[in-house]
């Protein structure tokens, strides 16, 4: 089996995928999602994994390959020595390297987290080019792929739990309040007003930043992942679908191409 790990700022998501006659087969067999903790040791990241595992009735000596995007560098060696003694296995990580061999048209592709190129390899993949993938995660990012499988560059917005965190830390008298959609615009308490500022707030942004891409590129798809897309996609007719799991499936396809692992 393949494991895949996804090491975001706010979630890990873990997915196990089957491996038949040496290729990694789509669509996990088991999808976990725990959080992130950065003052976690590796033994008890491993310990939460392990449990998973066994209450899961997945046999984690099966386990023959792990790959991992990381966008918490300070995480990196923690998974690297779970993988290690827990495993006894050692980890690949997703790069500009270890990219899928999707090419860069960007200034320094280095700069391009792991997890926006795990995206962007399984959606081109999935759609081709002349696509627009939108991660509803800790951050918002737009990710551009052309027709060429060029990875263009993007945006990246805050997420709307970090402007609802903000919007209470830097305010005396406003409560942090959790992103949900809501119907009207015009609140008629506090905290719906600041679900209404922050929904149809996000919904603007994300219209606008999708009308200005396709002025500049041509866009054939608009795809959408992260937690919050389920969300937002009655707002946005502009998405065309929403996949929870694309950036598993990205490092799942990038696994096939790592041939030392």
């Amino acid at each position: 089996m393949f494991l895949a790990l996804d090491i975001g700022n706010t979630n890990i998501t873990i997915g196990l995928f089957d491996i038949k006659d040496g290729k990694t087969l789509p669509n996990p067999l088991k999808v976990w999602r725990i959080s992130t903790l950065k003052g976690q040791t590796s033994d008890e990241y491993a310990t939460t994994i392990m449990d998973m595992f066994f209450y899961s009735s997945f046999d984690a000596k099966k386990v023959t390959c792990v790959g991992i995007a990381s966008v918490v560098p300070s995480l990196n060696l923690i998974f690297k020595d779970l993988v290690k003694n827990y495993f006894n296995k050692e980890p690949f990580f997703i790069n500009s390297v270890n990219s899928g061999g999707i090419t860069f048209a960007v200034e320094n592709p280095k700069e391009v987290g792991a997890d926006r190129i795990a995206d962007a390899v399984a959606a081109y993949c999935m759609y081709g080019g002349s696509c627009i993938i939108i991660d509803f995660g800790t951050a918002t990012t737009f990710d551009c792929i052309d027709e060429k499988g060029r990875y263009l560059g993007g945006s990246i917005a805050p997420g709307p739990a970090i402007s609802a965190q903000t919007l209470s830390l830097k305010t005396a008298q406003l409560p942090q309040v959790e992103m949900k959609k809501t119907s009207k615009a015009i609140g008629t308490t506090t905290v719906e007003s600041i679900e209404s500022g922050l929904y149809f707030g996000y919904v603007g942004l994300v219209k606008e930043l999708i009308d200005r891409i396709r002025r500049e590129m041509e866009v054939k798809h608009i795809i959408a992942t992260g937690g919050l897309a389920g969300l937002m996609v009655g707002e946005i007719k502009e998405i065309e679908s929403i996949l929870p799991n694309l950036t598993l499936e990205g490092i799942r396809i990038i696994r096939e191409t790592v041939t030392s692992y």
